[in-house]
């Protein structure tokens, strides 16, 4: 009976060949969720808890800054340079850290980390379904652009549950919870 409900499961759940658009749609639609929970989240925790920290982590602020720093790190791999505003070079890690570092008000982090989506879209664009197994440099090593999409779901995933840890140890609900 269990294996007849998961088959049922899935075959409401996952798309069929007929209805699939390809990986890197289906990338581009998870990553706007991301996106749209975090800038979410982002707004939801009041200002003064951005400084909030558990013990020998990041803090609030640093969590959405870490993440928009890798939106524009990450893209460098897949041949999309970081704008120069930014400071981020692929080859110094320590301007990385500078970007993360800076102080900003709430409005201005979330302001980034709009921004830094709508870059990490474009760097996407570069990927295709037709090239996913095209080798790149991803941090020095070679890895298929498949791969690198991958690591990028999964690194926004990471810190978006880190953020509703975040907000739960703030008593902020997430507002897609409510």
């Amino acid at each position: 009976m269990r294996t007849r409900a998961l088959a049922l499961f899935l075959s409401l759940a996952l798309p069929t060949a007929a209805s699939a658009q390809g990986l890197m749609a289906e990338m581009h639609r998870d990553v706007n969720d991301v996106q749209k929970k975090l800038i979410d989240l982002a707004k939801a925790i009041p200002e003064p808890s951005y400084s909030w920290r558990p013990s020998g982590a990041r803090s609030v602020g640093e969590v959405l800054l870490h993440v928009a720093a890798d939106n524009y790190l990450i893209p460098i791999s897949m041949g999309k340079p970081a704008p120069a505003s930014t400071g981020i070079s692929g080859t110094d890690f320590k301007t990385v850290e500078k970007y993360e570092k800076r102080k900003l008000t709430r409005d201005q982090i979330v302001a980034e980390l709009d921004a830094s989506f709508r870059h990490l879209h474009e760097a996407m664009g570069l990927t295709t379904d037709a090239n996913l197994n095209e080798n790149i440099k991803f941090f020095g090593q070679d890895w298929s652009r498949q791969r690198a999409m991958l690591a990028t779901v999964t690194h926004l995933h990471e810190h978006l549950g880190q953020m509703i840890a975040y907000a739960r140890s703030n008593s902020v609900a997430p507002p897609w919870s409510r």
